[in-house]
């Protein structure tokens, strides 16, 4: 077997300022706990355990508080890797409550940060001694902040494979709530939300805001919401269209996905069976319109936290109000505003406050919990 260290190739021909100095830390590679799946930790190593079949392993580490703040994680990995094995090092970063996608160590994020969060992929006979950090800042201005976020029409099918597991270990239940997109950047740790969608149907008659915890349909790094120039893969297509859709309708790639597939549908998302019947009310493959909530600036926000089944949205501030879709459990929501209304009973107590996420969708407030205050609506 070989061991080796590994140093993240520093993406970019931009200059590293002298201050801050690179912040270095290292990954606790002792303990596996619930937000991880497939791996396990003997002696402080870390290696598949077989559980995540032909999916890699996954460990999602602590959230790491810097300062001052970065815009660049890389990542030196001690491991052995004999043949078939792969380790791969992703990392997010936040400020405040909204963090960006995964991407790969090394890569700069859009916006400097304070909160660093690694998710390191084991598949083969991979062994990982030790993975080092490191933080620091690029001499570039960063982005502006951003506007509304990304929406389009999309094809969706229907996930099924109730009993499977999705790729953040999440057991697929019957009539359950999530979404999948076909990249790893957007998957949300599990039992979390970071990553939730809004997903509508056409006629706008329902609605369901649902977290995403699966990578598919198709592809695996078509991350198809964002700037061409910052999509992983297909960056000849323009944002909004999914690389299976392309291949489908008018022929790109010879018709076939990454793997070489053939593609025999336009899909860009999955959706659970709960999501797909319930939530949406849709009988068949369909069209829908989805806004991918974490691509915009951050609001007011939310999660959704029931005892695990969705929460009702319903067309106003009561219970008797018309439902109109589903938010579910662990959903990351937008609240544009606050109303007073029906009293309700939930997670967090008993409140006459309801959310207002758009027009005509409210939410109980007694079911929410919060990262800052919503004003009331005019």
């Amino acid at each position: 077997m070989i061991r080796y260290g590994v140093l993240t190739v520093l993406l970019g021909a931009a200059s590293v300022l002298p201050a801050p100095a690179t912040h270095d830390w290292q990954v606790d590679l002792s303990t596996v706990d619930s937000a991880d799946f497939g791996v396990a930790t003997v002696g402080g190593t870390l290696r598949p355990d077989g559980a995540a079949g032909d999916r890699p392993g996954v460990l999602v580490t602590a959230e790491h508080r810097l300062s001052p703040a970065a815009d660049r994680v890389s990542a030196r990995v001690d491991a052995e890797l004999p043949a078939g094995a792969e380790v791969q090092v992703d990392v997010r970063g936040a400020t405040g409550e909204a963090w960006t996608e995964w991407l790969p160590a090394g890569t700069t994020f859009p916006h400097a940060v304070t909160l660093v969060q690694a998710r390191i992929s084991l598949s083969g006979p991979a062994a990982v001694h030790a993975v080092t950090l490191s933080a620091d800042r690029v001499a570039r201005a960063d982005a502006p902040a951003g506007g509304a976020p990304s929406s389009y029409r999309i094809y969706a099918t229907r996930e099924g494979l109730v009993g499977g597991t999705t790729s953040n270990g999440h057991r697929i239940t019957e009539r359950d709530h999530f979404v999948s997109f076909p990249s790893t950047k957007s998957v949300s740790p599990l039992a979390t939300g970071s990553y939730t969608a809004r997903v509508c149907r056409t006629d706008a008659a329902r609605c369901e805001y649902a977290p995403v915890w699966e990578v598919g349909p198709w592809n695996e790094h078509d991350d198809y919401w964002n700037p061409s120039a910052e999509r992983a893969q297909f960056r000849s297509l323009p944002p909004g269209v999914p690389e299976a859709q392309a291949a489908y309708l008018d022929g790109f790639n010879g018709g076939k996905d990454s793997r070489g597939r053939t593609v025999r549908n336009p899909a860009g998302i999955d959706l659970a069976d709960g999501t797909f019947w319930d939530g949406l009310g849709l009988t068949g493959s369909s069209y829908v319109d989805v806004t991918f909530l974490w691509t915009g600036a951050a609001t007011a926000s939310g999660v959704v936290t029931t005892a695990g089944a969705p929460l009702n949205l319903r067309a106003d501030a009561t219970t008797s109000a018309a439902a109109v879709g589903y938010a579910a459990n662990y959903a990351k929501v937008p609240v544009e505003c606050t109303v007073q209304g029906e009293p309700v009973s939930g997670a967090f107590g008993t409140s006459t406050t309801w959310a207002r996420l758009g027009p005509g969708q409210y939410l109980a407030q007694a079911y929410l919990r919060t990262d800052s205050a919503a004003p009331p609506c005019s």
